[in-house]
C-alpha cells in the first residue's frame, strides 16, 4: 500500500480512537492532572501519526492511559477520600472580610493574585468579600457581603412571574415541528404570526416562542427591523379595560342584580391581574 494511503488510514484510525477515549471521559471542568492526561493524549497521537514504529506502543499507551484515567474518575466518584487527593479541596481564603494569609500561602497565591482574581470577579474592596474560596479547579468563587450584594426582586419583596425556556422554532428557514407540539401550537398558528409580522419562513434564520406564547424573530437580513413582540402588553391592556368596563357598568346601573353581577366581574377581572401582573410587566 502506498504511504499516502498509510498516513491516511492511520490518522483516520488515530482520529476515531482519540474520539472515543474522549467521548467515554466526557465533559467534565478540567483540573490540572486533567490538563496533564489532555497533553498527553494529544502528544502520544500526534506522534503516533507521524512515526509508523509508534503505532503499537503508541496505541497501548493511549488505550491505558486513558483506562486508568477513567478508573481515576470512577473511584473519586465514589470515594470522598479519592476524591479529595486526586482533585485537591477547596480553600477559604477570606473568611468576613479578612484575608487568611496562612490559606493565601497554602493555596501559592501573592497578594497580588488575589486582588486580580477579585478584581476578574468585579470586587475592587476586599471589605466588600464575606468569602472567597480557591475552587479545586483554580477558580476562584467570591460571595459578597449582605448589604453590597446587587439588588434582585426576593430582596425587595416583589413577585416575579415563572417563565419556562423558550423553544426555537424555526431555525435556519426550517419549522420545528417537536418544540411547536411540545408548547401546544402547530404550523397554522406559526404561518399566521408570521403573517402578521410580514415574513416568509424562509427568510427567518431563528425563531422563539417564549412561555406567553410571544414570538420572537431574527432575519437573515439583518438590516430590516421588526416590531417588538406586544401579546404581553396588549393582553394586560385588555384585561385592564375590561375590568374597568365591569366597574362602569357596575356604577351606571340601577338593577342591583345587575351591579352584583358587574361588581363580582370587576373584582374576578382585578384578581386576575394581580396575579398575572408579575408576568405580564416583567
Amino acid at each position: 500500500m502506498p504511504d499516502v494511503l498509510m498516513f491516511l488510514l492511520r490518522t483516520a484510525l488515530l482520529f476515531v480512537l482519540v474520539l472515543v477515549i474522549t467521548r467515554l471521559i466526557g465533559p467534565r471542568q478540567l483540573t490540572l492532572f486533567d490538563l496533564v492526561t489532555v497533553m498527553v493524549l494529544g502528544v502520544t497521537a500526534a506522534m503516533m501519526t507521524f512515526n509508523p514504529a509508534l503505532t503499537l506502543p503508541g496505541g497501548v499507551l493511549l488505550i491505558t492511559w486513558a483506562a486508568l484515567f477513567m478508573a481515576m474518575q470512577f473511584l473519586a466518584i465514589k470515594f470522598k477520600g479519592v476524591r479529595d487527593w486526586i482533585q485537591g479541596r477547596e480553600t477559604i481564603l477570606i473568611n468576613h472580610g479578612q484575608v487568611l494569609e496562612d490559606k493565601l500561602l497554602e493555596a501559592r497565591l501573592t497578594p497580588e493574585d488575589l486582588l486580580s482574581r477579585l478584581r476578574r470577579k468585579d470586587v475592587f474592596n476586599v471589605a466588600d468579600v464575606e468569602f472567597a474560596i480557591m475552587e479545586p479547579t483554580g477558580e476562584m468563587s467570591v460571595l459578597l457581603a449582605k448589604e453590597n450584594q446587587p439588588v434582585t426582586a426576593k430582596g425587595l419583596g416583589m413577585p416575579v412571574g415563572h417563565a419556562s425556556v423558550p423553544q426555537t422554532v424555526i431555525l435556519d428557514g426550517e419549522i420545528m415541528d417537536e418544540p411547536l407540539a411540545a408548547l401546544g401550537l402547530n404550523r397554522g398558528w406559526l404561518h399566521t404570526e408570521l403573517k402578521k409580522a410580514g415574513v416568509a419562513e424562509e427568510n427567518v434564520f431563528i425563531a422563539q416562542v417564549d412561555s406567553v406564547g410571544q414570538l420572537y424573530l431574527d432575519l437573515f437580513d439583518d438590516a430590516i427591523a421588526l416590531p417588538h413582540p406586544k401579546t404581553k402588553e396588549l393582553l394586560f391592556a385588555t384585561l385592564k379595560k375590561n375590568q374597568a368596563d365591569c366597574e362602569l357598568f357596575a356604577l351606571s346601573t340601577r338593577h342591583e342584580a345587575t351591579k352584583r353581577m358587574y361588581t363580582s366581574a370587576a373584582q374576578t377581572i382585578s384578581d386576575v391581574v394581580r396575579d398575572l401582573e408579575p408576568l405580564l410587566k416583567r
